[in-house]
């Protein structure tokens, strides 16, 4: 079965198979494909009102008249109306258009569950709490008498903000319905791995046991850190945890926990036990605090500068180079916009941004011209031990001269929008990452910054999309305020980038006086 929506999916190449993309279906306008499937296609659309991403679900035209594929596609929408949840992607409609039937659902931002576990070390509290957001999304499945029947790491999303989201109902049934599949006990239904004996001998007979099964499995596999491929040794789980994982990996379903509520209860119970604490390894639990830590290292809202209005929209894909940035206060009512993005990657590149904000901070009050912090921060950087390297741009603000300087160091661009004009102009500053060239010199530009003026500060990293896509976003956004600017050109972007498999990372920041 496909995905319904996330983050890392991309054309499969096969665009004449399945003819000319629609300008709209339904009321909803089209932006791209995102993905074939085995019965249908995925599109990123508009929501006509909000305009934010949604993911629009197509059943193929040659499906249409087969009752049986109707039938299932039209019950994967009822049942995602029926199950309203924040753990559960959200339906915002469905209904026939020229080319048949689709569904629009909710465009997650974010990581399946397996990505997220091939990327990055999991903490045993962290593991198990996705685990109880799991279960809470299948508490009120199962409470509307939903048996999901494909639960599996691809079909579980980890959200940009952490949060969990469980998705494909293609195969789902209520239980009181049974099988709606007229073949469904002569062929196999649902992920062999992840599926429990008795949906494999017979895929109707799957119940609310067969859920937990599955989520054993993928418990299991989130507190050993990698997939299990079938394998399973329950041997090399914490002790507590063992004796819940036998309960809920049981052969017969009878013997399983019969309600999902009992699973979560010990779960629950273990996650605040002190047996926990005994359990988790130590070096994991660092790895993730500094990861944490990472939000410590940024503003969350913007400054209150008097004459200044400014807005921020942000987003880093999991596993992305972290990006620094700060807003600074300066001598002589000047203000300063710091964007900086460390070499290094994970843990060590959170390090590395925290001795970066380190530095600028100290020496931010020693000069008001960028090229001279650049020099200054690229010398220190050269005789450091640890080699650091950091794309960097740097612009102070003089809102009484009425002027701006700006520097940029092989990250940031920065755009100015005059008042009352159409016309976007690039302001340029290209030079060297820091601590790469001891010899290197740095330029800085010096421009008139008028009433009205705004400013567009962008670093996008990797550099995934050219200046000249960023350049047909800003019109949209000239007339705007500086935080509908940041908001609807973030919204663009990770449109834009929605179907790439990079990880990435963006920081917005609309400055206007």
């Amino acid at each position: 079965m496909e995905d319904l929506s996330k983050q890392n999916t991309q054309p499969t190449g096969e665009e004449s198979n399945i003819g000319p993309i629609p300008e709209k279906i339904g009321p909803y306008p089209i932006e791209a494909l995102l993905e074939k499937g085995g019965m249908s296609i995925l599109y990123l659309a508009t929501h006509p009102k909000t305009k934010e991403p949604i993911t629009i679900k197509v059943l193929f035209p040659e499906f249409v008249s087969n009752p049986e594929m109707k039938e299932r596609f039209l019950r994967e929408a009822n049942i995602i109306a029926l199950a309203d949840h924040p753990n559960i992607v959200k339906l915002y409609g469905e209904g026939e258009w020229e080319g048949g039937l689709y569904i629009a659902m909710e465009f997650i931002q974010g990581t399946t569950l397996r990505q997220y576990m091939l990327r990055q070390m999991i903490s045993l509290k962290h593991a198990l709490e996705i685990v109880m957001e799991i279960s809470m999304a299948l508490c009120h499945l199962h409470s509307h008498g939903v048996i999901h029947r494909d639960l599996k790491p691809e079909n579980i999303l980890i959200t940009e903000n952490g949060g969990i989201k469980v998705i494909d109902f293609g195969i789902a049934q209520l239980l009181e319905e049974g099988s709606a599949d007229a073949n469904a006990e002569r062929r196999l239904i649902g992920t062999p791995i992840y599926m429990s004996p008795e949906q494999k001998d017979n895929p109707s007979k799957a119940s609310y046991p067969s859920d937990i099964y599955s989520l054993g499995i993928i418990t299991y596999e989130l507190v050993l850190g990698k997939l299990s491929l079938g394998q399973i040794h329950l041997s090399l789980m914490p002790s507590k945890l063992q004796k819940i994982l036998t309960k809920a990996l049981q052969a017969k379903p009878e013997d399983r926990y019969q309600d999902i509520v009992e699973f979560m209860t010990e779960i629950s119970d273990y996650l605040n036990s002190p047996a926990l604490l005994k359990e988790s390894n130590p070096l994991i639990d660092v790895a993730e605090s500094i990861r944490h830590s990472q939000n410590k290292l940024i503003p969350h809202k913007v400054p209150n500068w008097p004459q200044i209005d400014i807005g921020l929209a942000a987003y880093t894909s999991f596993g992305a180079i972290s990006p620094y940035y700060d807003f600074l206060n300066l001598s002589g009512k000047s203000k300063g916009i710091i964007l900086g993005v460390p070499v290094a990657k994970d843990s060590v590149g959170i390090i590395y941004s925290a001795i970066l904000r380190g530095m600028v901070r100290s020496l931010c009050q020693l000069s008001q011209k960028p090229e001279e912090l650049a020099a200054i921060l690229n010398s220190l950087l050269i005789n450091d031990p640890m080699e650091l390297q950091f794309a960097f741009s740097y612009l102070i603000l003089f809102p009484e001269k009425k002027m701006f300087r700006f520097i940029s160091c092989q990250s940031g661009s920065l755009w100015l929008i005059s008042k009352g004009s159409t016309h976007i102009q690039r302001v340029t500053s290209e030079n060297r990452a820091l601590g790469i060239d001891g010899k290197a010199s740095f330029n800085e530009v010096e421009h008139p910054w008028l009433q009205g003026d705004t400013l567009i500060f962008i670093t996008l990293s990797p550099q995934t999309l050219s200046h000249e896509q960023i350049e047909e976003f800003l019109p949209e956004i000239i007339q705007s305020f500086p935080q509908k600017q940041t908001d609807t050109l973030l919204r663009k972007i990770k449109v834009n980038l929605s179907r790439s498999q990079q990880e990435y990372s963006v920081v917005l920041i609309s400055i206007q006086i």
